[in-house]
């Protein structure tokens, strides 16, 4: 239990240190690693249907859309789609491309009475390049973290 602590306990750091309204900020890494450690920690991917089929998929993972596809706009169902598959007691981490819808979607599930919500920062393909690039700089697939394709 000591290293899940650690890892939580860093986490929650980084979100005071934000100002963050949900319980922490994790690393891909870290993560995978509260994902295997904390018995009933969901991850939940908030990417589009698009991205999902086109990109990689986290194994396992749920997923719910916080932005639909096409058009980009606010999924109207993502807290009541949130509740159908996640208790409320458990911790959740909220992962997308980069780490800001990620944020959003913590944010509506801390308010909705979520206490253990995380975000993972980076996000799955972490933030562009000098050559405006995915895939290069921080994220889940470049931290090589399962995935797969297809």
């Amino acid at each position: 239990m000591g290293r899940l602590t650690d890892i939580l306990g860093l986490a929650q750091q980084r979100a005071q240190s934000a100002s963050l309204p949900y319980a922490g900020a994790l690393t891909p890494a870290e993560a995978l690693e509260v994902w295997q450690l904390a018995p009933g920690a969901k991850i939940v991917d908030v990417r589009t249907r698009a991205e999902l089929d086109w990109v990689g998929r986290i194994p396992d993972a749920v997923e719910i859309e916080w932005q639909t596809y096409p058009g980009n706009r606010p999924n109207p169902n993502f807290l009541a789609q949130l509740r159908q598959q996640v208790d409320r007691e458990a911790l959740v981490m909220f992962i997308c491309r980069s780490g800001a819808r990620s944020d959003g979607a913590a944010r509506a599930a801390s308010e909705a009475g979520y206490a253990e919500a995380y975000n993972v920062l980076e996000g799955f393909e972490g933030d562009k390049d000098a050559n405006g690039q995915r895939n290069h700089i921080g994220g889940w697939r470049r931290a090589g973290l399962p995935w797969s394709q297809g």
